[in-house]
C-alpha cells in the first residue's frame, strides 16, 4: 500500500518541479486555445457576410451599379443563300435561292461622356453603404457605316430598319425618360427583354434599350450625324463606362472624398483629386483597345473593358480584425513563454488552470475588438480591447506571482507585443520586413533571458 501511495506523489512532484512537464503543459494549453481562436475567425467571417448581405439589400432597393454601353447603331442587312433541293419525282437536284436577315453593329466615331455624381450614405443598423444620384450626358457622332469588307451590296442594306441601342446594368435606378436626340429628331429608348446573360462578369447583367427605326433623313449615309443623350439614374457601388467611341472622352465629377478608380484605363489628369472631391478625365482611342468599330457577329460583350469610379465606403475593420486573429497563436505562445520563464527562474508555482485563465483572457481580446470596432474606429477598438486585456492579466498575475515587479514586466511586455502587432497590421509593403525583425528581436530576448536556466537539472 505504501508503494501505491508513493507512486502518485512522485508523479505529482515531477509535474510540479520538472521543466519538461511544464513545457508539455504549456504546449498542450496553447494547442487547446487554438479552438476558440478558430471560432473567433468564423465569427469575423459571419459578421463580414452579414455586412455584405445588408449592403446588397440596400443597393438592390436603391439601384445597383451603373454600367453604360453605347449608343450603338444597329443596321440589318440581307444575306443571300443558295440551297440544293433533291426532287424525288424527277430524280434531279435543283438550286433555290433565299434570303435571311442579319445585323451589323457600329460604334460612334466620337463619344463624349460627362457625368456628375452626388453620393450619399445609407445606413441600416450598424452597417452603412454609399449610394448616389447621377446625371449622365452622352454626346458624339456617327460616321457612315462601312460594309465593304463584308462584301455586302448597298441594295441589301436595310437602312429603313436601322435602330439605336444603349445597354445598361441598372434599369431600376433610371428616374427620367430616356430619349436620344439623333440628328434633328428625338427617339425614345424602350426596354427590350433579354434572357441570356453571358460575359466576363456573370454578376453584371446588361439590359437593352432600343429606339424605333430611324428616319431616312437622320441616317449617317451622306454626312456624319451627331447625337445627344441625357440619363438621370440612381446607383450604388460604382459607375463604369465602355469606351466604344473611336475616340472616347469621359469626365466624372463628384464631391466624394474617397474615390477609387478602377477598370482597364485610369484617368489621365494629374489633378483629379482635391479637397473638394474629384474631377477625373479619361481619353481612350480605338488603338488603345482590342476591339474594332463594328461587329457583324452579334453585339460583342465588352464589359471586361469598362472603367470608372468605385464609391464603396472603405470598411476594413473586419479585414484588420481577421489579420489580428491570425497573430493569436503568436500572442498566446509568447505570453505563456513569459510566464513559463518567470515560473522557471523564480521557482513560483503556476497552476495549469491559471495558465488557462490567462489564455482565455487573451482570446477575449479579439471578441472585444470585433464588437467595439463595429460601433467605433478600429484604432479606438484596438486600444480599448488591448488595454482591457493587459490590465486584467496584469492584475491577475499579481495575485499569482505575489509581487509587483513581475506583473509590471508582464504588462509592459503585452503592451509592446500588441503595439508591435498593430504596427504590422497597418503596414502593407513593409509588413514582412518589420515582422521578421520584430520576431528576431523577441527570439534574441528569450535566448538572453533563458541563458541562466539549468535545463539539465530541471528534468
Amino acid at each position: 500500500m505504501e508503494k501505491q501511495n508513493q507512486q502518485p506523489s512522485r508523479i505529482g512532484k515531477w509535474v510540479k518541479t520538472s521543466i519538461t512537464a511544464r513545457m508539455l503543459m504549456v504546449g498542450l494549453l496553447t494547442s487547446i486555445l487554438l479552438i476558440p481562436l478558430s471560432f473567433i475567425k468564423s465569427l469575423i467571417h459571419e459578421r463580414m457576410d452579414r455586412q455584405e448581405e445588408v449592403v446588397n439589400e440596400i443597393n438592390q432597393k436603391w439601384g445597383n451599379e451603373v454600367l453604360l454601353y453605347g449608343p450603338i447603331l444597329k443596321v440589318p442587312y440581307r444575306i443571300h443563300h443558295i440551297k440544293e433541293i433533291y426532287d424525288e419525282t424527277t430524280k434531279k437536284s435543283k438550286k433555290e435561292s433565299y434570303t435571311s436577315t442579319d445585323y451589323a453593329y457600329f460604334f460612334p466615331n466620337k463619344l463624349d461622356i460627362t457625368s456628375t455624381i452626388n453620393p450619399e450614405e445609407k445606413q441600416r443598423g450598424i452597417y452603412k453603404t454609399a449610394v448616389y444620384k447621377s446625371n449622365i450626358d452622352l454626346a458624339g457622332s456617327f460616321t457612315k457605316p462601312d460594309f465593304s469588307e463584308q462584301d455586302i451590296k448597298d441594295e441589301d442594306i436595310l437602312w429603313d430598319k436601322a435602330k439605336l441601342i444603349v445597354e445598361t446594368s441598372n434599369l431600376k435606378g433610371v428616374n427620367s425618360l430616356v430619349e436620344i436626340t439623333f440628328n434633328e429628331s428625338k427617339y425614345p429608348l424602350e426596354s427590350k427583354y433579354q434572357e441570356e446573360n453571358t460575359g466576363y462578369l456573370d454578376d453584371i447583367r446588361l439590359h437593352k434599350l432600343e429606339s424605333k427605326s430611324l428616319k431616312e433623313t437622320d441616317l449617317p449615309i451622306k454626312n456624319d450625324v451627331r447625337f445627344n443623350l441625357n440619363i438621370n439614374i440612381n446607383g450604388s457601388k460604382q459607375i463604369r463606362f465602355i469606351p466604344v467611341g473611336k475616340e472616347t472622352n469621359v469626365n466624372i465629377q463628384s464631391d466624394w472624398k474617397t474615390a477609387n478608380f478602377l477598370g482597364e484605363y485610369l484617368p489621365q489628369n494629374s489633378d483629379k483629386i482635391s479637397t473638394d472631391g474629384f474631377n477625373a478625365k479619361w481619353k481612350v482611342l480605338d488603338i488603345n483597345r482590342p476591339f474594332s468599330q463594328e461587329s457583324f457577329n452579334g453585339l460583342p460583350d465588352l464589359k471586361h473593358y469598362a472603367f470608372g469610379v468605385n464609391f464603396m465606403i472603405p470598411v476594413d475593420e473586419y479585414q484588420k480584425s481577421e489579420r489580428s486573429a491570425k497573430y493569436g497563436f503568436l500572442v498566446i505562445g509568447l505570453t505563456f513563454l513569459i510566464f513559463f520563464l518567470i515560473q522557471t527562474m523564480s521557482k513560483i508555482n503556476i497552476h495549469p488552470f491559471q495558465y488557462l485563465m490567462i489564455g482565455i483572457a487573451l482570446t477575449m481580446f479579439y471578441t472585444l475588438l470585433i464588437s467595439i470596432s463595429e460601433h467605433s474606429s478600429y484604432l479606438k477598438a484596438y486600444v480599448i480591447a488591448g488595454a482591457s486585456v493587459i490590465v486584467l492579466i496584469t492584475l491577475y498575475s499579481k495575485s499569482i506571482l505575489k509581487n509587483v515587479k513581475f506583473p509590471l514586466f508582464i504588462g509592459l511586455s503585452l503592451t509592446i507585443l500588441y503595439t508591435f502587432i498593430f504596427v504590422i497590421i497597418q503596414l502593407e509593403s513593409y509588413a514582412l520586413l518589420v515582422g521578421s525583425i520584430g520576431l528576431f528581436a523577441i527570439l534574441a530576448a528569450v535566448m538572453y533571458a533563458s541563458r541562466k536556466i539549468d535545463w539539465q537539472n530541471g528534468e
